[in-house]
């Protein structure tokens, strides 16, 4: 886990985050009444900017909060919070929390200052180890809610799916349904069946990911086939590649599953092929508007 490094926002202002403090009768804290959303940040430049604003605007739409501060506004605080911060790569969490009242209260849904909140950590790196071996998964039963396109704080299923993975010494737990996978617990999920790039649909089931988008464009660009539809048990665990995409993570391999080998057991080829363009992708960008 990455230290945060020091300055934050909350509320309208910068501040050392060791010296933030909220109200212990915030909605985030009793109840989970909020909404998060993660940039990364490559050399200074934040990544896919307007479409984690866009996703944040649809959470927050579907928890009946409008957005409380203009894009513009979210750019200068992103902007700013890096610039303190150093700039490099890096990640921007910001949350939105429905505020805080005097007393604990399921409905109605009060009308109170919003608290907004923001920091910055290093952005993780893969190891060596990990791009040339892959990473180990384990599968569970997706017990989260049934709304989990929302991009809530809510998160104690996510992490106690997260934990069987570390009780299993791998990296990352891929969830199933009804017999069809969804997603992991802080990844969206992609497997290859031959060069054929296969992904589930979209739906409450789970979370519509920014990372998965470029995966489709990058696709589309480079002449690789993908086609979103439901995958079955079966048909994930005999895939020849399965991949894990998220902001922090950008692609990552899966090259074990439940202690068996994924394919050859190695990171495959259109995982290769993928992480090059992403990162040419990523190159390309370097020093263009990000707003």
């Amino acid at each position: 886990m990455a230290v945060p490094l020091p300055i934050c926002y909350l509320n309208g202002e910068f501040l050392p985050l060791t010296d933030a403090r909220i109200s212990p009768l915030d909605r985030s804290f009793l109840y989970g009444d909020g909404i998060y959303e993660v940039v990364p940040v490559f050399g200074g430049r934040p990544f896919r900017f307007p479409q984690h604003f866009d996703r944040l605007d649809r959470s927050l739409a579907e928890i009946r909060m409008a957005p409380p501060l203009a894009r513009t506004r979210w750019a200068e605080i992103v902007g700013e919070l890096l610039e303190r911060n150093g700039g490099g790569d890096q990640y921007v969490y910001v949350q939105v929390s429905r505020g805080a009242e005097n007393g604990r209260n399921h409905a109605p849904l009060p009308d109170v200052p919003r608290t907004i909140f923001g920091f910055c950590a290093p952005l993780p790196q893969p190891s060596d180890a990990e791009l040339q071996h892959g990473l180990a998964g384990v599968t569970a039963l997706d017990m989260r809610w049934a709304r989990c396109d929302i991009k809530s704080v809510s998160l104690l299923a996510n992490v106690l799916l997260r934990q069987l993975a570390v009780d299993a010494d791998a990296q990352e737990t891929i969830l199933l349904r009804d017999g069809w996978l969804t997603d992991a617990s802080a990844s969206t999920v992609h497997i290859v069946v031959g060069d054929v790039i296969v992904t589930p649909p979209n739906s409450p089931r789970l979370l519509p990911g920014t990372t998965r988008s470029v995966v489709e464009e990058l696709a589309l660009e480079h002449g690789i086939e993908m086609q979103t539809r439901g995958v079955a048990e079966a048909e994930l665990r005999a895939a020849d590649e399965i991949w894990l995409a998220a902001a922090t993570r950008n692609i990552s391999a899966v090259t074990r599953l439940d202690g068996q080998p994924v394919g050859t057991g190695k990171p495959g080829p259109v995982w290769r092929k993928m992480r090059t363009a992403f990162m040419t992708l990523q190159q390309r960008l370097a020093g263009t508007d990000w707003r």
